[in-house]
């Protein structure tokens, strides 16, 4: 069993794969709560290290061992394999290893927790969450997988308010928070090589809603959310359904932002989020509002405070405009996500939509390739690159060729192309893009690094 950490008093703590999402979270929180921390990372370029060293996080780059003298507790990831080197030598020195879910729980431990969770939308909602308790002075601490616009950083502890952390479900982590309070955006079949299968993946999901003691808001719209009712001591729901707690109305879908009237008892207002379209944004500000509101703020404080909203990185972010094209970069990659992020595009008044689609992941293509057959009916235009790996190792037959054959399979009529490699879209795109066209790159891969290429190649052409 992992010994708990202890940090009611200060310690000098050690996080390998520092410079990524969720572990530079860590780190920060960390730092920010008074400890001394230091960093490793196998690349000098990872998207966050900056950021942890600005702050103070000593960092190790590299594959060599970092210097864990007076070190109490290593951090590592999933990521983190069982030789690193920090590993290795923390093990020799009798230093504990700790993974982060470990270190995220110590850290939940020390306030109220409110964990959002689900299979998608968790990022988006926890942004908005943090973002409009923040706006309206309670002082909220956070950790979100990216950088939320307006809050200026992805993690930080925060003052008085409560503590709102991302819940992944991918490997267990949101089981081991202790969160006061949760949301459940949905519940939707991913991660099964962790979880064993489906059926699995929705109990863990059930233990999670269980334990927590405060308020689970839950979308009724979702059956696997909706299905979460009965395990949760005080349940609050939220969605279009007439039997739902914070009832969503009269959706108003915008271009890049999507404005609604939600309803609770005899209340009624109206939502404007500014900086997220489409109608799933419209539940993931429900249930945000909602929560907020069962927290003990004013429902009209909550709803006003949502305005404030800048929107997340990577999550239908405006990346540009050149030649009349508009590039926009968005981190969905599962069916339901995809689909939800080209019904947002249509609500434009964009000549056409030209979806790049980057798949992720060996294990996840292979198991869910077929079900993206249907989810792209609004792309005018499906661009398909190859298979992101995420890590993983590649896999006999499972190449991103079989998401555009499901897709071509289910609509031939539906202009798919095949273009493997990331430079191989860049040309194509450069070549086949037009004034009034919408360039939305969609995974959770390096396609991000696409519309900057595209932008370049276009401006060059318009001079």
């Amino acid at each position: 069993m992992v010994e708990a950490l202890d940090l009611r008093s200060p310690r000098r703590l050690h996080v390998t794969n520092v410079g990524g999402a969720g572990m530079s979270g860590i780190a920060t929180l960390l730092v920010e709560m008074g400890h001394e921390v230091s960093g490793q990372d196998p690349a000098s370029d990872t998207p966050f290290l900056a950021a942890v060293a600005a702050i103070g996080v000593e960092i190790h780059t590299g594959a060599g061992a970092a210097d864990l003298r007076g070190v109490d507790a290593v951090i590592t990831s999933t990521a983190t394999p069982a030789d690193h080197p920090a590993v290795l030598a923390a093990t020799t020195a009798g230093i504990p290893v700790l993974h982060r879910a470990d270190a995220l729980a110590a850290i939940c431990g020390q306030r109220l927790t409110v964990g959002v969770a689900g299979t998608h939308g968790k990022t988006t909602t926890s942004a908005m969450l943090a973002t409009l308790l923040a706006s309206a002075g309670v002082e909220p601490g956070w950790v979100v997988g990216a950088r939320v616009a307006g809050l200026g950083a992805s993690a930080a502890w925060g003052g008085a308010g409560p503590l709102v952390v991302e819940a992944d479900e991918s490997d267990g982590t949101f089981l081991r928070l202790g969160a006061g309070a949760a949301i459940v955006t949905n519940v939707e079949p991913d991660h099964l090589e962790y979880w064993g299968g489906e059926a699995e993946l929705r109990a863990g999901f059930e233990r999670f809603v269980a334990a927590v003691d405060g308020p689970v808001v839950l979308c009724l719209d979702d059956p696997g959310a909706a299905a979460l009712v009965a395990a949760a001591s005080h349940p609050v729901t939220y969605g279009t359904d007439p039997a739902s707690h914070y009832r969503i109305g009269s959706i108003d879908a915008q271009p890049m932002g999507v404005r609604f009237l939600l309803q609770h008892g005899d209340a009624e207002f109206e939502v404007v989020v500014p900086a997220a379209p489409g109608e799933h944004n419209a539940g993931n500000a429900a249930a945000a509002v909602a929560m907020a509101h069962q927290l003990g703020l004013g429902l009209d404080v909550a709803v006003g405070a949502m305005a404030t909203f800048g929107g997340v990185a990577r999550r239908f972010e405006g990346r540009g405009e050149a030649a009349g094209v508009v590039l926009v970069d968005s981190y969905d990659h599962l069916p339901t996500e995809v689909r939800a992020a080209l019904a947002a595009a249509r609500s434009g008044d964009w000549g056409r939509i030209v979806c790049c689609f980057q798949p992720h992941r060996f294990s996840r293509t292979e198991a869910l390739w077929r079900t993206f057959a249907d989810a792209f009916g609004d792309a005018d235009v499906l661009v398909v690159t190859d298979i992101y790996p995420a890590g993983e190792s590649p896999r006999p037959g499972v190449t991103g060729q079989l998401v555009a054959a499901a897709v071509q399979e289910a609509h031939p009529d539906q202009l798919v192309i095949w273009q493997p490699s990331l430079d191989d879209v860049v040309a194509y795109l450069g070549a086949t893009l037009r004034s009034g066209d919408l360039c939305l790159t969609l995974g959770a891969g390096d396609l991000t690094t696409v519309p900057d290429r595209v932008l370049a190649l276009l401006a060059e052409r318009a001079r």
